[in-house]
C-alpha cells in the first residue's frame, strides 16, 4: 500500500480513536544522508520504537512522516 493511502487510514482511524497502522510500505531501505527509510519516512529509532509507543507518540510519528514525505515530492519536483 502506497504512504499516502496509509496516511489517509492513519488519520481516519485517529479520528475514529481506533489504533494507527504502521507507516511501513515494505520497501525497507535507509537512506545514508538522511537515516530516514526511503519507503516510510521513518528514523530507525521510529521505526523500532513503533510497536511499544502509544497512539500519541503514533500520531506524532505519523505528522513527521507526512511533513517528511511533503518535502521530498517537493525536491523531487524542483521545489524548495
Amino acid at each position: 500500500m502506497r504512504l499516502a493511502a496509509l496516511a489517509r487510514q492513519a488519520r481516519c482511524a485517529r479520528a475514529a480513536g481506533l489504533p494507527l497502522p504502521s507507516p511501513c510500505v515494505r520497501v525497507c531501505r535507509i537512506a545514508p544522508a538522511t537515516g530516514q527509510c526511503l519507503g516510510c519516512q521513518r528514523r530507525l529509532d521510529e521505526i523500532t520504537d513503533w510497536l511499544t509507543m502509544d497512539d500519541d507518540r503514533k500520531w506524532a510519528i505519523w505528522q513527521r512522516v507526512m511533513q517528511r514525505a511533503a518535502a521530498g515530492a517537493c525536491h523531487r519536483h524542483g521545489a524548495a
